[in-house]
């Protein structure tokens, strides 16, 4: 359905893979009929009320066409399509008339003025319509694209889709706290139905995230690949070097600076740890052993932490 493709790989660290200036990210067809006025969302609308007939009278027919683009064709299937009337009811939503989902569609309606909103994935547009006894068509330009995002670690080294999330935000924020969320928790290589526009992203690989702000461009396919700088760690406290992992341990992973960071129980602990220098601290009844170690990106790891006196601190140090 998407008329254009290309690939997008820009290696980052804790950054965008590319930021472009904010554009609007959702299409409205027909904004200036529509100036003013607040259209429920998709779950935000009265269901049709049975006790009311939907016409008395000569039903005029309307045939319903979307768009990615103004000039592309005509889209065949995945569309919801939702008829309104204009005018909100006692409860001060828009009242529902008619649905249909696929692709064209057509609808035969009792003369009037209506509110239709065609939504594509994410994706949607509007457009106030009028109704007649002629049969006419009318058709809505989506304005959209598709997404669809990966992660590697550095080296093009896979990772697992089982440990990797992105979440979609709105674009065009400074402050990560007011960026709104469109969708969470989107699995690696899927598509997504988008309006154009940039949308922040958060790559999120065993609680690691790395941003980035994407363009999305209308009628076109965007992949795009973030580079994790990042490795996956698993800790284990044994007796001798190359030993059993001992079973009832605690373990705390510290930065460099001393702030604690990420804890964890089990005689194995597995954690993602970006690039860098760390402390690792194991408890094991009223022992605590530690040890210095260092993350290199993409090089997955095993730390051993050997319970011996060169490793052992006193519980007790630093207090009065």
């Amino acid at each position: 359905m998407f008329r254009g493709y290309f690939r997008l790989f820009v290696p980052i660290l804790g950054a965008a893979l590319f930021t472009v200036p904010p554009s609007a990210g959702f299409a409205q067809d027909g904004a200036t009929a529509l100036e003013g006025l607040s259209l429920p969302g998709i779950s935000s609308f009265a269901p049709p009320r049975g006790d009311e007939p939907l016409a008395t009278g000569t039903l005029g027919e309307i045939t319903l066409t979307a768009q990615l683009t103004d000039k592309g064709k005509d889209i065949s299937r995945g569309l919801v399509w939702r008829v309104f009337r204009p005018e909100a009811g006692p409860d001060g939503k828009l009242p529902l008339v008619a649905s249909a989902q696929g692709g064209t569609s057509m609808f035969q309606l009792p003369p009037g003025s209506y509110l239709i909103h065609a939504s594509y994935g994410r994706a949607g547009a509007t457009k106030r319509i009028t109704v007649g006894k002629q049969a006419k068509r009318e058709n809505l330009v989506l304005d959209a694209g598709g997404l669809k995002l990966d992660a590697v670690l550095s080296g093009g080294v896979r990772i697992s889709p089982a440990k990797l999330k992105f979440s979609i935000f709105e674009g065009g924020s400074a402050n990560d706290n007011e960026r709104a969320l469109i969708i969470p928790n989107v699995a690696p290589n899927t598509v997504v139905r988008l309006n154009s526009g940039t949308y922040h992203i958060v790559s999120n690989y065993g609680g690691v995230d790395v941003r980035s702000d994407i363009r999305v461009e209308a009628g076109k396919l965007t992949e795009a690949t973030v580079e994790h700088r990042a490795a996956d760690v698993t800790f284990k406290l044994v007796r001798e070097a190359g030993g059993e992992a001992i079973a009832d341990t605690s373990w705390s992973v510290l930065t460099e600076s001393g702030d604690p960071l990420r804890e964890a129980v089990g005689a194995f602990a597995s954690m993602v740890l970006s690039e860098g220098d760390y402390t690792i601290i194991a408890k094991n009844r009223d022992r605590i052993y530690q040890r210095d170690f260092t993350v290199v990106a993409g090089n997955n790891q095993d730390v051993e932490v050997v319970a011996s006196e060169d490793a052992a601190i006193d519980p007790n140090e630093g207090a009065d």
